[in-house]
């Protein structure tokens, strides 16, 4: 009988629309990355910020589910320090999980704050990040780049950004996976 023992990648990538089944993907890899061993362990790394009631309400709700859906997943927040936050969680027994790259740029580039920060150095920090990980990663982004061009100068500044973040990791990342209607799609496998 041949071993059917899931194979995880040291890192993947996992990009698509607006609800294709990302998050749900990263959460399917955590829990089997749980159940394939009892020393495992998860975290998943979140960068959202309830910045109104919505979205406080939409963070609550998906930390309930996800605690129903993926029990032993831990959760921290870091909306900004992404790359610090990965080699603090990173251990060969532990996979992390970080969920969203484009919350995370938003974050970083439209801040409540007003002070924009340069993402290219938080980007670099992160790619050498996900390079050096003991352990596995998987992270989750949104792809925005398929639509229409957009109207405004901030908005097209944004889609560059996240294009050139997007392909950074893609390129750091042994596995590369799109989502769409809940199906993934490989476009880069080890």
């Amino acid at each position: 009988m041949a071993d059917t023992a899931p194979v995880f990648a040291r890192s993947e990538f996992i990009l698509g629309g607006q609800r294709s089944g990302k998050s749900r993907r990263a959460e399917s890899l955590a829990r089997q990355w749980l159940d394939a061993d009892a020393t495992h362990r998860a975290v998943l790394i979140a960068t959202a910020q309830p910045w109104d009631d919505e979205m406080h309400a939409r963070i609550a709700r998906h930390q309930r589910e996800r605690a129903e859906r993926v029990p032993g997943l831990a959760t921290r927040e870091e909306p900004l320090a992404l790359a610090e936050a990965l080699s603090a969680h990173t251990a060969p027994t532990t996979l992390v999980v970080i969920d969203c790259l484009t919350l995370w740029l938003t974050n970083l580039l439209m801040p409540a704050s007003g002070e924009a920060a340069d993402p290219a150095a938080p980007q670099d920090a992160l790619v050498r990040a996900i390079a050096t990980a003991p352990g596995p990663v998987v992270l989750v982004g949104n792809e925005i780049g398929l639509g229409v061009i957009p109207l405004g100068r901030e908005t097209r500044a944004f889609v560059d950004a996240l294009g050139g973040l997007n392909q950074a990791v893609a390129r750091a990342c042994e596995r590369v996976t799109f989502m769409a209607a809940g199906l993934p799609l490989t476009l880069k496998s080890p």
